[in-house]
């Protein structure tokens, strides 16, 4: 069910489980990409609900939230760090997609205890945006907006995908959309990654043309114990293209966290 927050000045709304929470003995925490919303995760909230507690976040200024987003990724990690406390979720595994993949690893270096594992989904230890993706926003953005689109989705997966992709991508202001691609830009874990103590499993889709499979190579081989799974026949948005694969990983991986925690 939709909930909706107070977080300072903001209004935070998050889908979550109905007449559930807090039941289960895991909790998932879902964080979406640049411009986008917690719809990203309609496949993973709908299998996923009854078996864990599950939280799939719209961050400020995007879907149902108020506020206008911000600039940099240790801003949004102050954010999900509100939306916790206040929710009462306790030792999380984050799941992030891109610009949330980003926000879930700075989380677990900067609060080392306060996860229980990261899924990064789509990301890198870096995330370079090209010049031209973060001028064109100034000058065509509409055009750029159609990019992404295109190009987070393979080849195979558009027709049926694309059009409900620019949909969700269109309801966050273009600013706020602007804001997150320089986030991302901005964003170097480089000397970070030994602050990461919980178990990292980075997730990418063969065909992702965003973050290609190399940046979620580099998660894998420069965070300790990390493990890297490539998803064939899907793109940067691997969890709407390839539902049933993604949610099989998640699970296999929420498995290992409560192995590990049980030790």
């Amino acid at each position: 069910m939709l909930k909706k927050i107070s977080i300072k000045e903001n209004v935070v709304a998050c889908w979550v489980n109905p007449e559930q929470s807090g039941k289960h003995e895991q909790s998932l925490v879902f964080i979406h990409g640049s411009g986008g919303n917690s719809s990203t995760w309609t496949f993973q909230y709908a299998n996923l609900y009854n078996d864990y507690d599950v939280v799939a976040i719209d961050l400020p200024g995007h879907g149902r939230s108020g506020g206008q987003g911000e600039k940099d990724i240790a801003d949004y990690v102050w954010r999900l760090r509100e939306i916790l406390d206040v929710l009462k979720v306790d030792h999380p595994i984050l799941i992030g997609h891109s610009l949330g993949a980003a926000i879930s690893l700075c989380f677990a270096a900067k609060y080392p205890r306060e996860a229980s594992g990261v899924v990064a989904v789509g990301g890198g230890i870096t995330m370079p945006v090209t010049p031209d993706i973060l001028d064109g926003f100034r000058k065509e953005p509409q055009l750029i907006l159609d990019l992404m689109c295109k190009f987070s989705l393979a080849r195979a997966n558009r027709p049926a995908l694309y059009e409900s992709l620019r949909t969700s991508l269109g309801q966050a202001s273009l600013d706020v959309v602007a804001n997150d691609m320089l986030a991302c830009s901005r964003f170097d874990l480089t000397g970070e990654v030994s602050k990461i103590l919980v178990p990292v499993l980075a997730v990418c889709g063969t065909e992702d043309k965003m973050m290609p499979p190399a940046s979620s190579k580099q998660i894998a081989d420069r965070i300790p114990g990390a493990k890297l799974v490539l998803i064939e026949g899907a793109g940067h948005m691997v969890m709407l293209e390839k539902p049933a694969d993604f949610n099989e990983v998640m699970k296999d991986f929420a498995s290992t966290v409560r192995q590990t925690a049980a030790k």
